[in-house]
């Protein structure tokens, strides 16, 4: 199951204990209205092009985005998060041949302008201690975390130590999250740093699948390059914009509010903020059964009759934008 859809099973008040008879239509209804969401999906693939970021993914046929109206139509009907928490993404990608529903690993697309990042920290930076503020960082938003009615989460540990690649400037680094009856959360993240900002590429799925999600992202990461003019080797110092954090400061920002304020990066997470806690808000169990019985692959005709082939058309097609065309080159991967 989703960890998105977890949270919107919760939001949804679906944790609440309801007679069977009662709870029936209701089950019926949400799988009613999250059919009607996929079918009114139109994904793209091939050459997507971000004018916002002016940067362009190479998708192929081994992805399909959803744009960025679609995405937030995802976020907040289908995932069940507040409005807030589409604000700023400029899109979704999903692997070929599966769904926002699916237990499978959806790339939540944003940029932060914030300037371009300086890597000089990227090999000095003690990763191990940077854990070590983080986690205590997260420990001491819990308590307002069980005030808010949310249940506690807890960082494991990195599932992917912070790495740098200097030839095609990105970092990448996972994070294994916990909260009590779910199993772990793999927050996957992917940044791409170019001349005037950050183009974040954030996916989440549960611990089991890191192999294939570390493969991915590997994959998916090189899919993405900024377009000529907006590359970090454009950078012009003294006339462009530069971020006031590092590397260090970029991966602080991704663990939310709590930790930002800790080490006192509370304007790197003004920056990114929303689109950082929608990840954070993602972990949240005890529908489990609920939502397998619902839309789970079993024996009940309604169950089998949701996982027909996808009830909409995915289309080769480039997003219609103004910006400079993506460079012939192909990108390179990170290492």
């Amino acid at each position: 199951m989703h960890f998105f859809v977890r949270l919107a099973l919760l939001l949804a008040g679906l944790f609440i204990a309801v007679p069977a008879a009662s709870q029936a239509p209701a089950d019926q209804a949400r799988k009613e209205q999250m059919l009607a969401l996929l079918k009114s999906l139109h994904p793209v693939t091939g050459e997507v092009k971000l004018p916002g970021a002016s940067a362009t993914l190479h998708l192929g046929k081994d992805y399909y985005y959803l744009p960025a109206d679609e995405a937030k139509r995802v976020i907040v009907e289908g995932w069940g998060n507040p409005p807030e928490m589409g604000e700023g993404t400029m899109g979704i990608v999903f692997p070929a041949g599966s769904t926002f529903l699916d237990d499978v690993w959806g790339a939540v697309i944003t940029y932060d302008p914030s300037g371009w990042v300086s890597d000089r920290d990227a090999a000095s930076t003690d990763y191990n201690a940077l854990l070590t503020d983080l986690k205590q960082g997260m420990e001491e938003s819990n308590p307002a975390r069980r005030e808010a009615g949310y249940p506690e989460m807890h960082l494991v540990g990195w599932a992917q130590p912070p790495a740098y690649d200097r030839n095609s400037h990105s970092v990448v680094w996972a994070r294994n999250m916990q909260s009590a009856g779910v199993e772990n959360s793999l927050n996957y993240d992917v940044r791409l740093l170019g001349r005037n900002g950050v183009l974040s590429l954030n996916m989440v799925t549960g611990m089991s699948a890191l192999d294939s999600t570390r493969a991915a992202a590997k994959k998916f990461a090189a899919s993405a390059e900024f377009t000529p003019g907006a590359r970090y080797a454009d950078y012009q110092a003294g006339i462009d914009k530069k971020a006031e954090y590092g590397i260090g400061g970029l991966i602080a920002a991704g663990a939310g509010v709590a930790v930002a304020q800790k080490l006192g990066l509370i304007g790197i997470i003004l920056a990114f903020g929303k689109k950082f806690l929608i990840l954070i808000l993602a972990l949240f169990g005890g529908a489990g059964a609920w939502f397998r019985k619902l839309f789970g692959r079993n024996k009940e005709p309604e169950a089998e009759e949701y996982y027909e082939p996808l009830p909409f058309e995915q289309n080769e097609a480039e997003v219609a934008e103004e910006a400079p065309p993506a460079s012939e080159a192909e990108p390179r991967p990170a290492e």
